[in-house]
């Protein structure tokens, strides 16, 4: 487990950044609304070498992100608006999370516990004020 302390969105984004070297498969982000999460994914995208802009799929649930220079993609699920684990059927989760080409950031994950692989990489935000954040990684990096 690693704990990182960042003091603006900038520094988010740069953490986002650093890890996306070090981080795949499926990595479950958790946090209060404004925590930083999104922000994160900006970042982690950026240091995938993605260009295109990155914004919350509140509201579609899933964007998908081509990786440049490789057969990879990268998928930004938001689960926010699920009620429960019932509601994860039929988007496609299942064939997202078990191909390896594919590096799924998943905001809200504790809405599908049961659904999350093994092997998967957690990263809690927890606010501390406007700016502060700790974010917390626990994966098998840590």
């Amino acid at each position: 487990m690693k704990h990182y302390l960042t003091f603006s969105e900038k520094e988010t984004k740069d953490l986002g950044k650093k890890l996306a070297s070090k981080l795949h498969g499926v990595i479950a982000l958790s946090g209060p609304l404004g925590a930083g999460k999104t922000t994160f994914v900006q970042g982690f995208a950026k240091g995938l070498g993605i260009k295109e802009k990155i914004i919350s799929p509140t509201f579609v649930l899933i964007r998908q992100h081509k990786i440049p220079n490789s057969k990879k993609m990268l998928f930004h699920i938001d689960l926010y608006r699920l009620e429960n684990e019932k509601q994860l059927k039929g988007l496609g989760l299942e064939e997202i999370r078990n191909d390896s080409n594919h590096i799924s950031l998943i905001e809200w994950a504790e809405k599908a516990k049961d659904f999350l692989p093994k092997s998967t990489s957690y990263i809690n935000f927890e606010a501390l004020d406007e700016t502060k954040r700790k974010i917390t990684v626990t994966s098998s990096l840590s």
